[in-house]
């Protein structure tokens, strides 16, 4: 091998090195910094990470808002099938009621979540499309097909 193909090669080398580091860098901290949505039922089920933050979304239960001294409050946020405790300090949004669509960040902690940020939705009409889609995909296991000798009433 010529010294100048020696000198290429090394060049080479060095150049997918850094790009495989400057790779695995940013894939490291992209993951770092995502958090994924659950529902309830969900992270009932055990599908939520323990240790780490993530979103829980659904709507706020009808008389489950309990405020507590100074901005604690706490509330239950339920998908339809499983209801799971909210505790947030901090000042809520102002559209923030009961039986409102609302996405919390945050992360369990004794049984509990405890939430960092509070989202609720902005208009009647609104669900956010992530809570919308875990809603439908919790119902969906309640599904009964419906059989064509079945007359309908």
């Amino acid at each position: 091998m010529t010294p100048t193909r020696k000198r290429r090669f090394i060049l080479v080398g060095l150049i997918l090195l850094a790009v495989t580091v400057a790779t695995t860098l940013s894939v490291l901290a992209l993951q770092e910094n995502m958090t994924y949505l659950f529902t309830p039922s969900e992270i009932i089920a055990g599908k939520a990470p323990a240790d780490s933050r993530f979103r829980i979304g659904g709507m706020v239960k009808e008389n489950s808002i309990e405020r507590g001294e100074s901005l604690t409050v706490a509330f239950v946020v339920t998908d339809g099938d499983d209801d799971m405790r909210v505790e947030y300090e901090g000042i809520l949004p102002d559209l923030f009621r009961e039986k409102q669509s609302v996405i919390a960040t945050g992360s369990m902690q004794g049984g509990k979540f405890v939430a960092s940020e509070v989202l609720a939705k902005h208009d009647e009409n609104y669900v956010p499309r992530d809570v919308a889609e875990a809603m439908q995909n919790a119902h969906r296991k309640h599904d009964v097909p419906v059989s064509a000798d079945v007359p309908s009433p």
